[in-house]
């Protein structure tokens, strides 16, 4: 199929395939429409683009571009000024983040990935207390059930999980104390791959059940075997800006959601509720990083119509974080979502890997130990070597902080990590990298150690999704705004490791004095990205951004994987 266009008024399509429009008959092969807009109106031409893009076997002459098209010339998108503003969050007055249930009735329903044929659902029964007295209750007081079923009546099956509470506790006079409602984790099993489940949650001796939701579990792994639409953002927060996210999002209708770092920004609070966009600003005096630990419940509740019904796989920002008496940290990331981590054999929430049809994703922790010698290092080195990319020919890593940025904020923060699992990744032939942390978009053209590279991945930064900080909108090759080497390292990251390159054309300098050549395509927008991988070789990605209608797109690519010019190291478990 082609298209011409020929402003303003006419438009022609050619097309080899019968369709049809609401409205039209189908029309036959080989058929040349002349569509005299005059007439019809243009209100009718998305309509007909979006006939047409169903159509199979076709080709737009205006085709869209693919990796084998590149390495790109890098392109800045100019930033609009009007798109700044003030992000506000929603506050807990607003309807979408009330309780809207009483007494021990489940709320905060969400649904995650466990292994081949099963899922984890997850809810909160009970209310969270916070104040100098609080009373934690008891896990055991209510029991952790789910009923479910292919048909939505009856629900012939039961499983039967378990349950807990989380503190968030500060050592401080005049702070606040948290405890949490009762967090359930109920574990399904025996599913059959892209089934529709229906499912109710909770108690039934105490008549505290939800109503009946559904969710519909991944494809079965293998090479033509996929997901139809993979959401990706990150740095989501809980801001008007989220509520715009979230809305674009769902219009997408996702089969799968992964949220790349930093949740709810609940450490942009001090315990007493009090909020502000930059918290070292404008609370440098507290003696400990507060928190305001009610805004999880929050997030919970405005989240809860999507991630009930699609699966959201988490992985940890560094607004996860959380510190509190006794050094302990990430208690409500790592108690509030459930992770496939026992399934993969990894003993830590902080990275995990699941299989979504043809597709292995890897989430790995940056904030956590990552170097050659430690735990996850390790793990990651045991379960690439178990990937078979005969079943499963797509390989995707995400964590927080992105490893290739042209933005100043962030630059190079996470170098330590990068010289450490970078080789690792490039050998066993990672496809797609995706990152949050940077507030705004970024893709790259294929990349390993800083050089263009047709076998490295593309690396993805979304941390774009909407939260309080607002969008990162300065370059770190813009004159004068190249940052100190020493003012670079996060404490979380490890130490200094980022030093001035070395080779190519940013040698013996810190930044580069242009829009590098390993950065592909750059705007600073609020939006979300969607993953469609169609065969063992093609995926389209396609970034939206907020201040567009739902089915504009701010980027898009096919990123093609070359295995056959690429070898990845051999499996030695099938040598």
């Amino acid at each position: 199929m082609t298209t011409k266009i020929s402003p303003p008024f006419t438009t022609f399509f050619t097309f080899t395939s019968p369709f049809s429009l609401s409205g039209f008959p189908a029309l036959p092969l080989s058929l040349s429409l002349s569509l005299t807009m005059g007439a019809l109106g243009w209100t009718w031409l998305p309509r007909i683009f979006a006939a047409l893009l169903l159509i199979s076997g076709g080709v737009f002459a205006a085709e869209i571009q693919t990796t084998l098209d590149g390495p790109f010339e890098p392109v800045t998108v100019p930033f609009d000024v009007a798109l700044r503003g003030h992000a506000v969050d929603l506050p807990p007055t607003d309807p979408r983040v009330v309780k809207r249930v009483g007494g021990l009735e489940p709320e905060q329903i969400s649904i995650s990935l466990s292994s081949e044929g099963a899922i984890w659902i997850t809810w909160i029964t009970g209310d969270f207390q916070i104040g100098n007295h609080v009373k934690p209750l008891d896990p055991g007081s209510v029991r952790s059930i789910v009923h479910y079923g292919t048909l939505k009546r009856p629900l012939t099956h039961e499983a039967t999980g378990y349950s807990l509470i989380y503190n968030q506790l500060y050592p401080f006079e005049g702070m606040q104390n948290y405890t949490s409602g009762i967090i359930h984790h109920v574990r399904l099993t025996g599913l059959k791959p892209g089934t529709k489940y229906y499912y109710r949650c909770g108690d039934p001796s105490v008549a505290a059940m939800s109503s009946v939701r559904s969710f519909r579990t991944m494809p079965e792994p293998g090479p033509s075997s996929y997901p139809a639409r993979i959401a990706i953002v990150g740095d989501l927060g809980l801001t008007h800006n989220t509520s715009s996210t979230i809305d674009h999002m769902i219009s997408n209708n996702p089969d799968l959601f992964l949220l790349v770092g930093d949740v709810t920004y609940a450490n942009l609070y001090l315990t007493n509720g009090t909020g502000a966009d930059c918290y070292s600003c404008a609370f440098p005096d507290t003696p400990i990083h507060e928190t305001y630990q009610p805004r999880w419940d929050y997030w919970g509740r405005f989240m809860e119509p999507l991630v009930s019904k699609v699966p959201m796989m988490v992985i940890e920002g560094n607004h996860e974080i959380e510190e509190q008496a006794g050094k302990i940290t990430f208690e409500a990331y790592s108690s509030r979502f459930a992770f496939p981590s026992e399934e993969s054999l990894s003993k830590s929430t902080f990275y995990y890997s699941f299989n979504a049809g043809g597709i292995h994703f890897i989430m790995l922790g940056a904030y956590t130990d990552f170097n050659r010698t430690g735990a996850q290092y390790k793990w990651l080195e045991a379960d690439l070597n178990k990937v078979d990319r005969s079943v499963t020919p797509w390989l995707i890593a995400t964590w927080h902080p992105p490893w290739y940025s042209s933005y100043k904020a962030h630059y190079r923060e996470a170098e330590c990590m990068r010289l450490e699992m970078e080789e690792l990744l490039y050998s066993y032939g990672v496809d797609i990298i995706f990152n949050g942390h940077v507030h705004a978009y970024e893709r790259s053209n294929r990349v390993f150690n800083y050089s263009l590279d047709p076998c490295g991945p593309v690396h993805i930064t979304v941390g774009d999704g909407g939260n309080r900080e607002k969008m990162a909108i300065v370059h770190a090759d813009e004159p004068g705004e190249c940052p100190d080497p020493l003012s670079t390292p996060d404490p979380h990251l490890s130490g200094l490791c980022a030093l001035n390159f070395t080779a190519g054309p940013a040698a013996g300098q810190f930044c580069w004095d242009r829009q590098p050549d390993f950065s592909a395509f750059r705007d600073s927008s609020f939006g979300h990205g969607i993953l469609e991988v169609k065969n063992e070789t093609y995926a389209l990605w396609t970034w939206h951004r907020n201040q567009d209608f739902y089915d504009a797109k701010g980027d898009q690519v096919y990123i093609v994987r070359q295995p056959s010019k690429c070898p990845i190291k051999p499996n030695l478990l099938n040598v």
